[in-house]
C-alpha cells in the first residue's frame, strides 16, 4: 500500500490532501521532528536527505514535493488532478516548482537559517528578510500566476493543495495574507474542501 511520511507544519500537507483528493488506498507515517525523527538511521534508509515527504510506492520511495504531486495525478488520472495537455501540464509543473525552488527556501531562511550559515548575525539577518521576501513571491503569485478560481484557472489540480499549504505559513512570517485577495480567497475555498477538512482533522487526531 501506498504510504506517507509526514511531519506537522511541513510542505508534506500538500501530498496528503492531494492522496485524499485522489481517493487513494494510503496510509500515513508522522514524524516527529522535536524528536529527531527525521534523522533517525530506520527514516534515513527511506529518504536520505532527512526530509518530509517521503512516499512509497509499490515501484520505489519518490521524494520531493513536486515529484509527488505529479505521481499522485498521473497514477490517478480519474482524479483529474493535473492536466492532460502537455503545455498546461508543464504550466502546472513551473507553478510547483517555484513553490520548491523558491518560496520554500524564502520561508525557511527563517527557521533554518543554519543551513546556509553558521554565523548567527547572517542568520538574524535572513530571518529579517523573510517577510518581504514571503511578500515579494506573493506578490507576483497574486498579479500573474493564480489564473482563476483555482491556480490553473477553473479546473483544480496538484498546484492548489501545495499553494494552500504555503499559504498557510504566511501568518507565521509576519506576512499579512489579506493584502492578497485572490490568495486569500484561494486559502478559504481551500478550507471547505472536504479532502482538506478530512486530512486536516485526522492530522489533529
Amino acid at each position: 500500500m501506498t504510504k506517507l511520511y509526514w511531519a506537522s507544519g511541513t510542505c508534506a500537507l500538500a501530498s496528503h490532501i492531494a492522496l485524499e483528493e485522489a481517493g487513494a488506498k494510503y496510509e500515513t507515517v508522522k514524524l516527529d521532528f522535536s524528536q529527531g525523527d527525521q534523522r533517525k538511521p530506520e527514516y534515513l534508509k527511506v529518504n536520505p536527505k532527512g526530509r518530509v515527504p517521503a512516499l512509497i510506492t509499490e515501484r520505489g520511495i519518490i521524494t520531493e514535493t513536486p515529484a509527488i504531486l505529479a505521481w499522485i495525478a498521473q497514477t490517478y488520472p480519474q482524479a483529474k488532478l493535473a492536466p492532460a495537455d502537455p503545455f498546461e501540464f508543464a504550466a502546472a509543473q513551473a507553478f510547483n516548482s517555484y513553490l520548491c525552488s523558491t518560496v520554500h527556501p524564502a520561508h525557511a531562511h527563517g527557521r533554518r537559517g543554519a543551513r546556509w550559515s553558521d554565523d548567527a548575525a547572517a542568520q538574524a539577518t535572513m530571518a529579517a528578510k523573510v517577510p518581504q521576501n514571503m511578500a515579494d513571491c506573493y506578490t507576483l503569485i497574486e498579479n500573474d500566476y493564480l489564473k482563476g478560481p483555482w491556480v490553473m484557472g477553473n479546473a483544480y489540480s496538484i498546484c492548489d493543495p501545495y499553494l494552500y499549504t504555503i499559504s498557510g505559513w504566511l501568518a507565521g512570517d509576519k506576512v499579512d495574507i489579506a493584502k492578497f485577495p485572490k490568495v486569500h480567497d484561494h486559502f478559504k475555498r481551500m478550507n471547505e474542501r472536504p479532502a482538506v477538512k478530512a486530512v486536516l482533522a485526522g492530522q489533529k487526531g
